[in-house]
């Protein structure tokens, strides 16, 4: 009996040894996540993240580089259970390079410094939770990212000028906070052609920034804000392909506004825009989508273009606009 019980101690020993030599997740990076886990108060959807499993093997949200073993990809989302704060043990993940903490609203607290040892991190997507105060100044030392989206938080106070030395940024989201003060004049010379800047839905004032009628954007979206002046510069950028002034009040003529023929998004719509619409919007083969609606606009429509495929939505609520797709004049 003596020696059967020494034969299965024995025999359980090597299978735990076996499986301490097979398992592929990095000690570093499985402290971390079981950290993470920790702070987050082990939600149900993390139930995965157990001390006896492989970190690369069989959690869910994570994956690891089939090379090296260490973790690169983490997303944990769409979860009203995950509450908490990010913990600070996420700089200890140093193989990242994807990582979002997204659609978590329970999640509260600010983001920890410690992110920026996240040397090779190029998408960050920290979106849709309870995480709150200034918008952390330290993300500009993150210089390999790619795409910053800080969308539908708690952030209060000014946009950072120091963003601007993200020199490889494609995409910039900081819509949906509480943000304040004005939007930074240097925001114009990103040195990479940045796709999408969004900045709706904060409360920013003064104007836009002169510097943006040659900013390196593709889309410029300040909806929403509470933005004033004249903003028509805008629309002559070469690089721009959609502007959304939608909601706020600027106030310019639209008829003496030039057109670049690369646009394909105009909204100007619930401003204080005057004016009649130009005719070199009907030579705008490429116009996806039009609204002018809710301003001070006048004059017949010009025919031509795409402006009579949009509905008569797009055209509501003006001065004295009339011609199709609304009434006759």
């Amino acid at each position: 009996m003596a020696y059967k019980s020494l034969l299965c101690f024995l025999s359980f020993t090597l299978l735990l040894a076996a499986f301490a030599l097979a398992e592929l997740c990095h000690p570093q990076d499985k402290e971390a996540l079981l950290q993470i886990k920790q702070e987050l108060n082990n939600p149900r959807i993390l139930r995965s993240w157990t001390p006896t499993t492989d970190c690369c093997a069989s959690w869910f949200l994570v994956a690891c580089n089939q090379t090296t073993n260490r973790v690169w990809f983490l997303k944990v989302l769409y979860s009203h259970h995950v509450t908490g704060q990010i913990s600070s043990a996420i700089g200890d993940l140093t193989e990242l390079q994807i990582l979002a903490f997204s659609r978590l609203p329970n999640v509260t607290g600010t983001i920890p410094q410690s992110i920026t040892k996240l040397r090779n991190l190029y998408f960050l997507d920290i979106s849709y939770t309870g995480i709150s105060g200034p918008v952390p100044q330290f993300l500009s030392q993150m210089t390999n990212l790619t795409d910053l989206i800080l969308t539908g938080n708690k952030f209060t106070g000014p946009l950072p000028p120091s963003f601007v030395q993200l020199t490889k940024l494609e995409s910039l989201n900081l819509d949906q906070n509480m943000l304040t003060g004005t939007i930074p004049d240097v925001y114009a010379s990103f040195k990479n052609p940045i796709i999408y800047v969004t900045l709706a839905r904060n409360g920013l004032t003064g104007t836009v920034p002169r510097s943006f009628k040659n900013a390196n954007f593709s889309t410029i979206d300040v909806s929403k804000n509470k933005l004033t002046g004249d903003a028509s510069f805008l629309f002559n950028n070469q690089a721009l392909f959609e502007i959304d002034l939608e909601g706020n009040d600027f106030l310019f003529d639209f008829s003496k506004v030039k057109v670049s023929e690369n646009m394909q998004r105009i909204d100007i719509s619930r401003n204080k825009i005057y004016g009649s619409i130009p005719e070199s919007l009907t030579k705008l083969s490429g116009l996806l989508s039009l609204n002018v609606s809710y301003n001070e606009l006048c004059g017949k429509i010009p025919v031509g273009g795409e402006l009579q495929s949009f509905n008569a939505t797009s055209y509501f609520h003006n001065k004295c606009l009339c011609g199709a797709p609304l009434p006759a004049c």
